[in-house]
């Protein structure tokens, strides 16, 4: 297997500053169960850091807070078919071998789902891609020379890729290095994938939340900034709802789109409208789902899902939302 590894870190004098940062070593290696390329990274010399200890609950996620020299890392693989515990299991063995004790580790509902994603800190679409129906997360600390070091690992996938967002606080910081050979044996062989369309792929929460909840919301789709042109994609979403769409033809959906509250509603209604229209074009063009199936309205920001306040509730009310219908309610919009 190739090794991956990302480049060495190291603080030196910051302009203007009159003093010398401590020099920081990239002292544990983690190499990835599949090639990868970074997608992002924050770099501060001194900073503090919530690290999760446990689920969300209360309306909180359990949170110990350190200080130190701070690297958070995206990362994407390209892994197909490996599931989020193929990619998670290597690196998880890897901190154990370098003296981390792991304090906390979860899957998707056990995390607390949806209000674990957002109440932790998570690069932003496309550099990190959170499916809420499936990814892990893990927290681990150690004791280094000069005080605690932690890392948080945060894992999830799409129908083509493995996503990876690494964050580390400390003396230490984690980088990409070799597996050794006796874990490399011990893990499980990629799910072949003979087609994008394999069903394994498809992020299991959505279709689970369309029969008991009437709804869904299509997370990772990605539009340009105040524009209605839906990026290229691949969306695991997409993919996933079609083949629920055409394994039935009576089943019938509404996609509507939404807003956060920056404008008038007139042009946010309109906004929202266009964006469920560009994926009501996708589904039909690229994924061959009859037009009668589904419709697309907007409703601007009149259906918040959190407060637009803050950046992030304002991120998470721009949404495309998808709702199950009655059969013969949908109908082809001019």
């Amino acid at each position: 297997m190739p090794v991956f590894r990302r480049p060495s870190l190291r603080y030196g004098v910051l302009p203007g500053a009159a003093c010398l940062l401590p020099s920081m070593a990239l002292a544990v290696a983690l190499e990835f169960p599949a090639p990868a390329s970074t997608t992002a990274t924050r770099r501060e010399p001194l900073a503090s850091y919530a690290l999760p200890v446990g689920p969300w609950q209360d309306g909180q996620v359990p949170s110990r807070i350190l200080e130190g020299p701070l690297e958070q890392t995206g990362w994407r693989l390209a892994a197909p078919g490996m599931t989020t515990l193929q990619i998670l299991a290597p690196l998880r063995g890897q901190l154990d071998r370098a003296g981390f004790r792991t304090l906390w580790e979860c899957e998707t509902d056990a995390c607390g789902g949806f209000d674990f994603r957002y109440s932790i800190d998570v690069l932003p679409e496309p550099d990190m891609h959170v499916d809420l129906g499936d990814f892990r997360f893990l927290s681990a600390e150690r004791t280094g020379v000069d005080g605690p070091e932690a890392v948080s690992l945060l894992v999830s996938r799409s129908a083509e890729a493995g996503f990876v967002q690494v964050v580390s606080i400390g003396a230490a910081v984690p980088a990409a290095g070799p597996v050794p050979p006796a874990e490399q044996a011990g893990m499980a062989a990629p799910v072949p994938v003979p087609d994008q369309a394999d069903a394994v792929l498809r992020p299991p929460g959505l279709v689970a939340a369309l029969q008991a909840n009437g709804s869904a919301v299509l997370e990772d789709l990605v539009f340009g900034s105040g524009s209605a042109t839906l990026g290229p994609g691949p969306f695991a979403t997409l993919a996933a709802l079609a083949d629920f769409l055409k394994q039935d033809p009576a089943r019938r959906v509404v996609l509507v789109g939404h807003t956060d509250a920056s404008g008038g509603l007139a042009g946010n209604t309109a906004l929202s409208r266009a964006r469920a229209a560009s994926v009501r074009e996708r589904l039909i063009a690229e994924y061959a789902v009859p037009a009668t199936q589904i419709i697309a309205e907007g409703v601007g920001y009149l259906a918040p899902r959190a407060s637009n306040q803050t950046e992030e509730g304002r991120a998470r009310n721009r949404r495309v939302e998808v709702i199950l219908t009655p059969a013969g309610t949908a109908a082809p919009i001019p």
